[in-house]
């Protein structure tokens, strides 16, 4: 028996947004990555471009700040996507998507929290 895999779209990330008008942004993405459905951004200060939240560094990326909505494959060029960047909006916990230094539960844990603080709320349920 085949086995068919979907993969992740908008609505297993986004669970609640007051309004889509307030919430979302449209920003330009670092070339380099496909980011994913569901990737945590962080905005480099000196270029207002997003790229994975990191843990660590000095460029502005390290304080998550949106979430990416719809996939973006920027390996070649840098990329236009569509973010919830402030709240009040709540996001599935498990579809969020992070850099590979984001490794452990604290690191997790403070990225949560960076969003919350956009009022972008990770919930478990929604």
């Amino acid at each position: 028996m085949t086995v068919l895999h979907q993969p992740a779209t908008m609505g297993d990330v986004l669970k609640y947004e007051v309004n889509p008008n307030y919430t979302r942004e449209t920003v330009t993405l670092l070339e380099g990555t496909a980011y994913p459905v569901g990737a945590v951004l962080g905005r480099i200060t000196a270029s207002g471009k997003y790229k994975l939240a990191t843990s660590g560094g000095s460029d502005g990326a390290q304080t998550a700040s949106a979430v990416l909505l719809y996939a973006v494959d920027a390996t070649g060029a840098d990329g236009i996507g569509v973010v919830v960047a402030r709240g009040p909006a709540i996001v599935s916990r498990a579809a969020l998507v992070f850099d590979a230094t984001v490794d452990d539960g604290a690191k997790i844990a403070t990225k949560h929290g960076q969003l919350a603080a956009q009022g972008i709320i990770p919930r478990d349920t929604a």
